[in-house]
């Protein structure tokens, strides 16, 4: 799509949307309509053409718009952009030329004219921001094409709510609208009625609208030379450290990497409906379990790993009772989250100052008929990650498999035993990092290789924290669960080597036959899920 631009100041929209080019829309040409106009050297510095067509004070509307149209006939556009182009365009010119924008700097209807900012600050409200609407022979009332919102803080001023509207809300607007022309998304209807294509709400709309309030400055972030803050999302009905309460509120607030662990934790223990014990560490588990008491899951998770679990994070899905209490603080551990505390459970963890306890029960009834959260289940269905300049943002993987979903590939079939610790290896796996291997035996972990970069390393490690880190247990005999294919026939001989006697895995390598053969030759159960199960933050 080509552009023609018209200003009369520094342009500096114009100049936003020719360097970032959105849609692949570049100008033809730029138009002032004032010969010292900034936006002039700005344009040539670019490579832009560019126009000037002064207006003679001798001479009609109508007439100096016919000299732009003239200067504007030398250049191919498909549309044209107005930026702080003052002078009130009518029909001669609107009748002779394509679509034309403008961006205003208000919500409109609210506030038009040329002292937006004025009449913002002297209302009172609490939101302003921009407009881009099409032009037609009003003034600051064509059809809206898509608006950007702009706290108003306490304290601006004309020059600090305008900067702030200029680059936060008009160069995002402003290339947003550009954006859809150039992909020919947008509709505008003979009644002023503007629709744009793919702009209309669903789970990933053409734009993602976010508003979460700042909950509270953190100590520091990951490290202590960076600052850190969280945010809420106050619609969120699911089990969420970010709205738990701290319950020993004299211990010191949760940090960044504090938050972070243990959303990670809570968001291991929602997989299970039995009573489960998690421990995080650096995100990642260092040790799960399922088990008929919550105390027993806590000890197995544990035992994985107890030195790598100092100083960790544990989850709990079941209320806290006393004999669980007391061993979680027979080590040290920096927080605890779970649906609820009995007394006597408080009584014991407030013996650790600095252990911070969050509840994280919901408002109506803590449990349902198994004694589990009913706020458990997963209601925020999208998960993100920040990029510099964006965010990621997909569907949770909310995959639960049972063993219908399995297929067996191996001569050996896995016993029932079998399948049901395959299934808590698989969803245990599913929150370590990726390459990401599991062992389990019963439905506890073993021993875990996590975030190696081959595969064939992260079930070394996997063994090597089985043999020498578990207190209790080790390899022999267990499953192994691996986030993806198995690429070559070395993961299951190390696995073979460590003891595993049955594997659960997605398939789906070029090299299956083989790895399916080196199952065979060492007499292992192998089951494919056809899912993998990549976590990489």
């Amino acid at each position: 799509m080509k552009l023609a631009g018209m200003a009369s100041n520094r342009g500096r929209n114009l100049l936003n949307i020719a360097d970032r080019a959105p849609g692949g829309a570049e100008f033809a040409v730029v138009v002032t309509n004032d010969g010292d106009a900034p936006v002039l050297e700005a344009a040539a510095e670019r490579g832009l053409p560019t126009e000037v067509v002064e207006h003679d004070s001798e001479e009609t509307r109508e007439a100096h718009e016919r000299r732009v149209l003239d200067a504007l006939s030398k250049y191919d556009f498909d549309l044209v952009a107005l930026d702080g182009y003052m002078r009130i365009l009518g029909e001669t010119f609107l009748d002779g030329t394509p679509t034309t924008l403008n961006v205003h700097p208000s919500l409109l209807p609210n506030f038009p004219g040329a002292d937006a900012h004025e009449q913002v600050l002297e209302s009172g409200v609490k939101v302003s921001g921009c407009t881009v609407h099409v032009v037609d022979e009003t003034v600051d009332g064509g059809p809206i094409v898509t608006q950007e919102p702009i706290p108003v803080f306490e304290g601006d001023d004309e020059a600090s709510l305008k900067e702030r509207v200029l680059y936060e809300g008009e160069f995002t607007a402003y290339p947003r609208a550009i954006k859809w022309f150039a992909q020919d998304r947008v509709t505008v209807e003979d009644d002023g009625t503007v629709t744009v294509e793919g702009d209309e709400g669903g789970e990933f709309p053409a734009r993602r609208i976010v508003s979460d309030d700042r909950a509270a400055d953190l100590r520091y972030g990951e490290n202590p030379h960076q600052d850190a803050a969280l945010y809420a999302d106050t619609t969120v009905s699911e089990a969420s450290v970010v709205h738990a309460d701290q319950l020993n509120e004299g211990a010191k607030g949760l940090s960044y990497n504090n938050y972070n662990d243990a959303d990670g934790a809570l968001n291991l223990i929602k997989e299970f409906e039995e009573p489960a014990a998690a421990v995080i560490k650096h995100t990642n588990p260092a040790g799960c379990a399922t088990a008929d008491t919550l105390s027993e899951a806590y000890t197995d998770a544990l035992s994985t790993d107890p030195m790598s679990a100092f100083g960790g994070i544990v989850a709990l899905n079941r209320e806290c009772d006393a004999d669980t209490a007391e061993r979680i603080i027979d080590s040290f551990k920096e927080v605890v989250v779970a649906p609820g505390y009995t007394d006597a459970a408080l009584d014991v963890l407030f013996r650790k100052e600095n252990l911070r306890v969050l509840d994280v029960s919901p408002v109506s009834g803590p449990t349902d008929e198994s004694g589990r959260s009913d706020n458990f289940e997963v209601t925020d269905t999208l998960t993100e990650k920040p990029l510099v300049g964006g965010r990621l943002v997909q569907e949770r993987d909310t995959q639960h498999l049972s063993a219908a979903d399995l297929e067996v590939v191996t001569e050996r079939e896995p016993t029932d035993d079998q399948i049901e610790s395959m299934l808590f290896a698989w969803h245990t796996l599913k929150h370590v990092k990726s390459n990401g291997i599991l062992f389990a035996r019963g439905t506890e972990t073993v021993g875990i290789g996590m975030g190696q970069v081959s595969r064939v390393d992260a079930v070394r490690l996997a063994a090597m924290k089985a043999d020498e880190h578990a207190e209790g247990k080790d390899a022999e005999g267990a499953v192994m669960a691996s986030d993806a294919f198995f690429p070559f026939p070395d993961g299951i001989e190390e696995a073979a080597e460590a003891g595993i006697e049955a594997v659960i895995q997605p398939g789906g390598s070029n090299n299956d036959d083989s790895v399916i053969e080196a199952a065979d030759e060492h007499d292992m159960a192998m089951v494919f899920t056809g899912q993998r199960s990549f976590r990489h933050d």
